[in-house]
């Protein structure tokens, strides 16, 4: 599929400098989209994994170059530092050519919806659950992401369909998935709080679009496991798609179509 043109577009937990990064996927999807608004929320390049143990091949340097080009050519990119990029957030309020450096924003659709936009690791402070060290970075959570690259180059090598081993873990997993619950609350309260009619963030690796008590939740994902992207079309309807292998774009279950 070539040339898919979006209003606007969410990625998030991209992990550049982490050998997790499913950067083949992720220059598919910049070569062969396009858009108005690009919003990256959070986790864009991994600071903390870079200090850990340094990694950065060619790939990731050309996702910097289409962000970069893309910039360049008129797509406004809305940078929001995540917590493993956090280092950025003392940039928030400056501009890079066309590079905003914000810590959350305000989308209005094109129908008008007002969207909040921010990372979410915000929220931590504020869920009280145990699963947090298990979704965002226990020495579990770090062998389960081995063995998910692993799964995915048997895949590849055999022609399988995409499939991530770590979502299908996490969403088995009861506490994981009172976490990721809870986490929803938070992100919709801070919507509800802020006076708009939704919220956009990332953080948690789970990619999701509800519609709860009139207002709109959209986790666009991560590009470490599930590869997704939350879009904006022209006419303001939200989607979640999910990006695959030979630029196979699969939508994932209930996209949101906003009231007229």
């Amino acid at each position: 599929m070539d040339g898919v043109d979006f209003r606007t577009v969410w990625l998030s937990d991209v992990h550049l400098g982490s050998r997790a990064c499913r950067v083949g996927l992720l220059l598919d999807f910049l070569k062969r989209t396009k858009c108005e608004t690009l919003y990256l929320v959070g986790d864009i390049i991994d600071i903390k994994s870079l200090r850990r143990s340094f990694f950065w091949p060619e790939t990731h340097t050309e996702v910097l170059r289409l962000l970069l080009k893309k910039s360049q050519e008129g797509t406004r990119v809305v940078y929001i530092p995540g917590n493993h990029d956090d280092d950025l957030r003392a940039l928030a309020g400056t501009r890079f050519g066309n590079i905003d450096v914000v810590l959350r924003d305000v989308h209005v659709t094109a129908t008008g919806r007002r969207l909040l936009v921010l990372h979410g690791d915000e929220f931590d402070a504020v869920i009280h659950c145990g699963p947090v060290a298990l979704i965002l970075g226990s020495a579990a959570y770090v062998t389960l992401l081995l063995l998910n690259r692993f799964v995915h180059w048997v895949h590849e090598i055999f022609g399988r369909p995409y499939w991530s081993l770590a979502q299908h873990v996490k969403s088995r997993i009861s506490k994981a998935q009172r976490f990721i619950d809870a986490f929803q609350r938070a992100s919709l309260r801070a919507a509800a709080d802020a006076g708009v009619d939704g919220v956009v963030c990332g953080h948690i690796h789970m990619a999701d679009v509800i519609e709860h008590d009139g207002l709109v939740y959209c986790n666009d994902g991560d590009w470490v496991e599930s590869c997704t992207a939350v879009v904006e079309r022209h006419d303001g309807a939200l989607e979640l798609i999910a990006w695959r292998p030979a630029a196979q774009v699969a939508a994932l279950p209930v996209p949101v179509q906003e009231a007229a």
